[in-house]
């Protein structure tokens, strides 16, 4: 076989241990077989080649392993892993423990299907936000601690199950929570004119940085005549329930004052383009003074004072809870597992560090892209939103 004497598929290396034995591993197994393959290293000086089987065990030998981990298909090897280290003359004897594999809802595990999403270009990466990976979910904005308390809270177990994708998310934001500064964005901006307002004028607002955390600091947010707010924190009509600016209603903008919706500008499509709204001078800090209760509070940003920013809203990658047993999993990905828009942030994340994360106040959890933000082009990743809403489509 060493020489070359036989084809591939013709011969190969068995060794003959227990052919009674109940576990097939243990009768005859393949030791080495021939293949005529160009080696990266040893390139075609070698025509046979070992088994994994049989080089898994010695290679944890000579690497001075203690603890061989692997996953429950491995579980019958472990004999034949034992049967090899007590028949060759080697210092170190590892022990293989087998346990169940991560699996994972809305995504894929298996390297194999992990590399064709690559492959066919159905991801931008090994590094897209949206992949299990370590690479993928670090650029997605998952800190250390957060894989770590997960990976606690789900243990090690000898039972196949499959894991809730929503463990995961609560793990981080269970970490962002307590020590995530907090930010404004406008995802959706439709402008506000405060015409009371002094054209021109910029206070600079304090605001802090953690509402539970003094010793994180403040921040000066520019506050301006025109502002920027979401557009679905604005209704022509609502009910009572609806917290937000509503036209002849008063609502407060976060950490500054509390403005009336007096009237709007629309398009010739029907779409509001202005809210032109007037402020009390008096309520910066304090209710108003009259002791009327205004309930509502919204974010806001700066309309002359904002960055333009980039913002990917990274969601789940399939729409089924176990692609993996789809016929054609690339056939479950979810369309709007990477929806991107065009937003403005407070000028205070002008600078901010790659993978710096923020709670964006009323909208999620965002960390700065570490491959494609710059100074002169704003991105920022959605780690996770504030709520699961995925747990309410799935009781439905």
């Amino acid at each position: 076989m060493r020489d070359g004497g036989f084809e591939e598929g013709t011969a190969c290396l068995r060794a003959k241990i227990d052919m009674a034995s109940s576990f097939i591993v243990m009768r005859d197994p393949v030791l080495y077989r021939v293949r005529f393959a160009e080696h990266h290293q040893t390139a075609d000086k070698w025509c046979i080649y070992p088994m994994y089987d049989f080089t898994h065990c010695i290679s944890d030998a000579l690497e001075g392993i203690t603890h061989s981990i692997c996953t429950l298909e491995f579980q019958d090897n472990r004999r034949l892993y034992d049967w090899v280290l007590d028949n060759i003359t080697i210092d170190c004897q590892p022990r293989q423990y087998e346990f169940s594999r991560l699996n994972l809802e809305y995504t894929v595990m298996s390297k194999r299907k992990l590399n064709q999403l690559v492959v066919e270009n159905l991801v931008e990466g090994w590094d897209d936000p949206r992949m299990p990976t370590i690479s993928g979910l670090r650029r997605r904005g998952f800190t250390p601690a957060s894989i770590r308390e997960f990976c606690k809270r789900i243990g090690v177990t000898k039972q196949e199950n499959m894991i809730e994708f929503g463990s995961l998310e609560s793990c981080i934001r269970d970490d962002l929570n307590e020590n995530a500064p907090r930010a404004m964005a406008v995802l959706d901006p439709v402008k506000i004119v405060i015409e009371n307002y002094e054209e021109g004028k910029v206070e600079n607002l304090s605001v802090a940085n953690h509402p539970n955390k003094p010793e994180m600091g403040q921040r000066d947010v520019p506050f301006t005549r025109e502002v920027y707010i979401e557009r679905d924190d604005f209704r022509e009509e609502a009910n009572k329930k609806y917290k937000r600016l509503v036209l002849g209603k008063e609502v407060r903008l976060r950490g500054a004052y509390v403005i009336k919706a007096e009237r709007i500008e629309k398009d010739a499509e029907g779409n509001i383009t202005t809210i032109f709204c007037t402020y009390d001078d008096e309520t910066l800090g304090k209710n108003p003074a009259d002791g009327r209760k205004v309930k509502g509070v919204i974010h806001w940003v700066s309309a002359d004072k904002a960055l333009p920013a980039e913002v990917r809203l990274y969601d789940r990658l399939f729409t089924v809870a176990n692609p993996a047993a789809a016929d054609n999993f690339a056939e479950t990905i979810n369309p709007e597992s990477l929806v991107k828009v065009n937003g403005f942030v407070e000028p205070s994340l002008a600078e901010a560090a790659a993978e710096a994360a923020f709670q964006f106040e009323r909208t999620g959890y965002f960390c700065v892209d570490s491959k494609d933000s710059s100074n002169d082009k704003l991105v920022f990743n959605r780690t996770v939103g504030l709520r699961d809403t995925w747990a309410k489509i799935e009781s439905k």
